[in-house]
């Protein structure tokens, strides 16, 4: 549980202040490194990485050197930096770089800087943030050290510039590569593929997680490639004995927890092949710059772990995220109201001042019509925000976000694979961004849900405004999306969007469930329930993910699944009450009312009483103690080692009697050392022996088909 790495050197994942992004850059060196992690150049006639290390471990990840990025320019294919001629892709001796040289063909090197800083970046990369509904004051932009290598193509006279970032406490270096138009006449940058990274065989990929931002529904950028000049072969023992299939030595663990693209992976490559890590556009990206024009390629994030414990790599992807996408750690307490009429929306909002809720979303069937530009309609819903804002609620509503929603023939996106759906590259994309924009400053809108855009579709058309045909469909898209969520940011509007745009500035995405799962009778609803929370926080925050409580029926079931009448059937409701904000997790608690007696008022109440008063911790990481499975105890447990309260543990017990259990709970990553007070749910105060393993022993009581819980302070 403890730190895997060099005597005396703090566990960054406790804390990580010693740890400060620096460059430094010599005649034949050029190096970005934190004390976590660090990539070194040669610096020659050209540059070539000739190392990644996880330092804190001393861990290599490179064995040969390879370009910074591949382009292909007016269907001429270029290099961008490296070196050529290394007499084994093996390993990489440094004795051999002094008989290396640039690619034929490849771009100059003409420059090197070391900066902007990493706040000086432009804008329109960078969702607008500052902290609120929880999320704690994380430094924004996040603080670091931005490296800049710039070079020109003499045929084309297209200037490239490779920037790195690395930041403060974070073992992760960031890379994108942006292009400026030098010449006389029009350039098109056909493909890119913006690193390339020959990585050893069988540990690294176990040790790395790399992420693009271009990473949503149907595209995957992260891939696998075969590296055709590394010959060695598969060695005795990688053939299952049954089968006689080779084994797949090198598992993509880059990508294998989300569910966006699970078949897009690999290409061209075996299991014993898969030594090439490439970052790039799988179609396009089919700029067309004209003289003097700039353009910007998406984001990578290549994460470096210490080590192959699941949890600790977990943290660090989590890690990532709170420090590089901050707004997901946002976490307001909102219903999903069923109804959109005045009198509903009024009730609602009395119902979550009565609760202590904050946040009124208008879900979808409900008849909330963002396209709705009637004056009339437009002044009802602004006098009804207007109520709930002057009772201090937030409030939105769902739109249905062009995919499957079609605005016209001409508009839509042509291709084969989706109902009929608005392209977002067509003019009248133009009118639908300022239609929603300008319904959200008239009303005074806070939320937006936004069903989709599930974006990596084609277009094949050749007369829609901002696109010229089906290779630069996907990209283009993607970055007017992008535009538009960071026009929701602006406004302060916050962001829930079932698809993967963290990076974009969304805020949450779906935990992880099975809707029909939510017309299994009410019994088996719940622990299912715990089992998405416990799973889908493996690969993103608490505050990341929505659950679903639909309070009405939802996709059938009848009455055996539906919580309505809320009163009669209490324990149901207050069991998803507790393991949703015992575990920071809000969700989508989906019918016309939160409650309908003064005693299911008290217990919702109860909750998020609880859930407010312990909030900061709640705020934390999720350490998966035991995942629920029916059978005996099951445990989760949040740790902020920065709070004041450092660990709060949620203990449920799915069995129909009284269960009494010593459990050793682990609070290494609580920053907890040698004792720690432990308070229960009954008010006992008493305190604890920490093991040097970072684990306490407690003794805990837990009623039939309860739950009980234990904060843990220094």
């Amino acid at each position: 549980m403890g730190l895997v790495g060099l005597a005396n050197v703090p566990d960054w994942l406790v804390n990580p202040s010693p740890f400060v992004a620096k460059i430094q850059i010599d005649d034949d060196r050029v190096r970005l490194e934190n004390g976590l992690v660090s990539c070194e150049w040669a610096r020659q006639e050209s540059v070539a990485r000739i190392s990644l290390q996880r330092s804190d471990v001393g861990f290599e990840f490179l064995r040969a050197a390879t370009p910074e990025a591949r382009v292909v320019v007016d269907g001429r294919a270029v290099a961008i930096g490296g070196l050529v001629g290394q007499r084994d892709r093996n390993y990489l001796d440094p004795k051999w770089l002094a008989d290396m040289r640039p690619e034929p063909g490849a771009m100059t090197l003409r420059q090197i800087n070391r900066g902007p800083a990493v706040g000086a970046v432009s804008a329109d990369q960078r969702p607008a943030w500052a902290a609120r509904y929880g999320a704690p004051s994380t430094p924004w932009p996040p603080p670091g050290k931005q490296l800049r290598f710039r070079f020109e193509d003499g045929v084309s006279h297209l200037e490239a510039e490779v920037v790195y970032e690395i930041y403060d406490g974070l073992p992760v270096i960031a890379k994108w590569v942006e292009f400026h138009n030098r010449g006389g006449k029009r350039v098109q940058i056909d493909s890119l593929r913006t690193d390339e990274l020959a990585i050893n065989r069988y540990e690294a990929p176990g040790r790395m997680f790399v992420e693009a931002e271009y990473e949503f529904n149907n595209i995957a950028a992260v891939r696998w490639r075969a590296d055709d000049a590394y010959t060695t072969q598969p060695g005795i023992g990688l053939q299952d004995p049954v089968s006689g299939e080779h084994l797949r030595s090198m598992p993509n663990r880059l990508l294998d927890d989300l569910w966006r693209h699970p078949d897009a992976q690999e290409t061209g490559a075996t299991g014993e092949q898969r030594l090439l890590l490439t970052v790039g556009y799988p179609q396009g990206p089919a700029v067309r710059l004209e003289p003097g024009e700039t353009w910007r390629s998406f984001r990578s994030f290549t994460l470096l772990h210490d080590g192959e414990d699941r949890e600790r790599q977990s943290l660090a992807r989590r890690r990532m995220y709170r420090n590089l996408a901050p707004w997901t750690q946002e976490n307001p307490i909102f219903m999903h109201l069923r109804n959109s009429d005045s009198e509903s929306i009024r009730r609602a909002v009395d119902q979550c001042v009565a609760t202590g809720f904050e946040m009124v979303i208008l879900t979808f069937w409900s008849g909330f019509d963002m396209n709705n530009e009637d004056p009339a309609y437009i002044a009802r819903i602004k006098s009804d925000f207007d109520y709930a804002h002057s009772k201090g609620i937030k409030i939105g509503g769902y739109v249905l976000f062009c995919s499957t929603a079609s605005y016209s023939k001409e508009s839509n996106a042509v291709q084969d694979v989706y109902p009929p759906s608005l392209c977002l590259g067509s003019e009248y994309s133009d009118r639908y961004f300022k239609r929603l924009l300008d319904f959200i400053d008239a009303t005074g809108m806070d939320i937006i849900e936004t069903d989709g855009p599930y974006h990596g579709y084609p277009c094949a058309s050749t007369t829609h405004k901002y696109h010229h045909g089906l290779e630069d469909s996907e990209r283009v898209n993607w970055e007017r999306q992008r535009m538009f969520f960071h026009e929701c940011r602006k406004r302060g509007v916050f962001i829930n969007a079932p698809d993967w745009y963290f990076f974009s500035g969304s805020n949450k995405t779906g935990m992880g469930y099975r809707e029909e799962n939510w017309s299994l009778p009410r019994e088996l609803q719940v622990l299912i329930g715990r089992q998405n929370v416990y799973d889908g926080t493996w690969s993103k925050l608490a505050s990341m993910g929505w659950m679903m409580l639909p309070l009405v029926e939802y996709h059938g079931g009848g009455a055996a699944a539906t919580l309505e009448p809320l009163d009669e059937h209490r324990a149901e409701y207050e069991a998803h009450l507790a393991q949703n904000f015992g575990t920071g997790v809000m969700s989508c608690y989906r019918g016309p009312r939160l409650f309908d007696t003064e005693a299911t008022r008290q217990v919702v109440a109860k909750w998020t009483a609880f859930y407010k008063e312990h909030r900061e911790v709640l705020g934390g990481d999720v350490i998966h103690v035991r995942r629920p499975d029916g059978r005996d105890v099951d445990c989760m447990m949040l740790v902020n080692p920065r709070a004041r309260e450092r660990a709060l543990a949620m203990v449920y017990n799915p069995l129909d009697e009284e269960v009494v259990r010593d459990l050793r709970l682990p609070l290494y990553y609580a920053g907890l050392t040698r004792t720690a007070t432990v308070l229960g749910e009954r008010g006992r105060r008493e305190r604890a022996t920490v093991a040097a393993d970072g684990s306490v022993m407690v003794r805990v009581t837990i009623p039939p088909n309860g739950r009980t819980w234990l904060v843990f302070t220094p």
